[in-house]
């Protein structure tokens, strides 16, 4: 599976704990990550300053469902399973 164009949910939905260049705290569930660009794409795709919890991230059916929409919900609800 491909990323979504205009999607972004996997840089929105989920809390990141790790440092994000211009985010030294991470950031919290349901905000923006400050890499997102005008397209909603990553600007550090591919670049060794991009967290590992990025990285692991991968488009697929489970985690993107068929939808934008779709996407929040999952990563929404695997965010509140997954809290401390």
């Amino acid at each position: 599976m491909e990323c979504r164009d205009g999607c972004a949910a996997c840089c929105i939905a989920p809390s990141i704990t790790s440092p994000i260049p211009g985010m030294p705290d991470g950031k919290p569930a349901g905000v923006a990550c400050v890499q997102l660009d005008d397209r909603l794409r990553c600007r550090l795709f591919g670049r060794p300053e991009r967290p590992a919890f990025c990285g692991s991230l991968r488009p697929a059916l489970e985690m993107c469902g068929s939808s934008r929409v779709a996407a929040f919900a999952m990563l929404k609800e695997l965010e509140r399973v997954t809290a401390p």
